[in-house]
């Protein structure tokens, strides 16, 4: 499995998903790699020392002379590889622009390193252009995370009609294997109304399992873990790891 997760919507928690459900694989024992594939590099930062990284994913996908396999760096969590992101990310686009195969080059990069693991998780970056293209085109699966808030499901449209063009053509295999409701306050009547609103809209794509609202989630990369070592009795971490669970059954 490859799994995207993209919102072109930023703050929806889907970083907090990718580093924690990547984590949630390695801990089942899963040969997990994780791709920040993010110019902001926070999946990256809640694993590694940015000191430790030298060369990034920016490295592999302008440069054809740098293997995936060059730049991946292993996570204090066993099971568990980064794929680095830096700054640098953001001139991706600039500098693939007008060349053939700038959709495909994460696709090709992945496909040299796939055998080497069960799982690959991509975060991408909170806007739908060349990056988050070139995860989709790679992934055999979307996951899309929506925050449990009035604006919700605003853009989803965009991101529906890019999955649409991407299986057109690009990447005909590519499914949607679910969307997680994240930062979700069960006291609250809107955040009832606004669930019953996703699932009006995705059906029984909207996974079962809930993200809520918690401050342990957001501590965690702070800490450079995921929640599951950080605080492993928390609802956070049961929750991440029944998402987990939800992810393996459907794909």
């Amino acid at each position: 499995m490859i799994v995207a997760i993209a919102n072109q919507k930023g703050g929806v928690g889907k970083t907090t998903t990718a580093i924690n459900l990547a984590a949630a694989l390695a801990l089942r024992g899963n040969q997990t790699l994780l791709v920040d594939l993010d110019p902001q590099a926070n999946s990256t930062m809640s694993f590694l020392d940015m000191r430790q990284v030298t060369r990034s994913v920016y490295d592999v996908v302008a440069d054809g002379a740098v293997a995936l396999r060059e730049v991946l760096i292993p996570a204090r969590l066993p099971n568990l590889q980064v794929a680095p992101a830096r700054i640098a990310l953001a001139k991706l686009e600039g500098k693939l622009v007008g060349e053939i195969d700038a959709h495909f080059r994460l696709k090709d990069r992945i496909e040299a390193v796939r055998a080497d693991f069960d799982h690959i998780v991509i975060d991408c970056p909170p806007t739908l252009g060349l990056l988050t293209v070139n995860a989709l085109v790679a992934a055999t699966h979307l996951l899309i995370p929506i925050q449990s808030s009035y604006f919700a499901l605003e853009g989803t449209d965009d991101l529906l009609e890019t999955v649409e063009k991407v299986r057109g053509r690009a990447n005909p295999q590519l499914q949607i294997v679910g969307v997680v409701i994240t930062m979700h306050d069960r006291r609250t009547s809107l955040a009832r109304d606004i669930r019953a609103q996703i699932v009006k809209v995705f059906g029984s794509k909207v996974f079962r399992t809930v993200i809520t609202k918690s401050v342990r989630l957001e501590e965690s990369p702070a800490y450079k873990e995921p929640i599951f070592t950080f605080a492993p009795d928390s609802t956070g971490a049961a929750e991440y790891y029944s998402l987990c669970e939800e992810v393996i059954d459907r794909a």
